[in-house]
């Protein structure tokens, strides 16, 4: 029953965006929910999982009208492969770790500029307008 509701989710919201229903399309939706910031190799690995006949030329197909259709966002921090999320409906920033890659979403504070605002946590930062590199929490240890 919970996997029918996912894929139903899934169906909604990619009919929703004006999109046909393919089985591929919704395996492509469900791995962006599970893993926010995917590659689109890390997508193709996911969807293989469930679909094994799924090529790397479908996800990208995919992930390039899910991004036309403005279901999802990607994103290209400096130095690191595009990724991909479905959190398209605020602006927010990327804080990229310099050493391992994990890739964490910074919201904007209200009233103040993109560029200023600073995350709260022990993470070492350098920024700019929209990607930020720096260490993450577990590698400061």
């Amino acid at each position: 029953m919970r996997e029918e509701l996912t894929t139903d989710a899934a169906g909604t919201a990619i009919r929703a965006a004006g999109l046909r229903v393919t089985e591929s399309r919704r395996a492509v939706y469900e791995v962006l929910r599970a893993h926010p910031h995917a590659t689109a190799d890390a997508v193709h690995d996911a969807v293989r999982d469930e679909i094994s006949s799924t090529s790397l030329q479908s996800v990208y197909n995919a992930l390039s009208d899910f991004t036309a259709a403005g279901l999802v966002r990607r994103i290209e921090p400096a130095g690191h492969p595009m990724m991909f999320e479905l959190r398209v409906d605020d602006n927010h920033h990327h804080l990229v770790c310099t050493s391992c890659g994990a890739v964490t979403d910074v919201d904007c504070a209200t009233g103040h500029a993109p560029a200023s605002h600073r995350p709260t946590h022990r993470d070492t930062a350098s920024w700019s307008p929209k990607s930020r590199t720096g260490g993450c929490a577990p590698r400061a240890r």
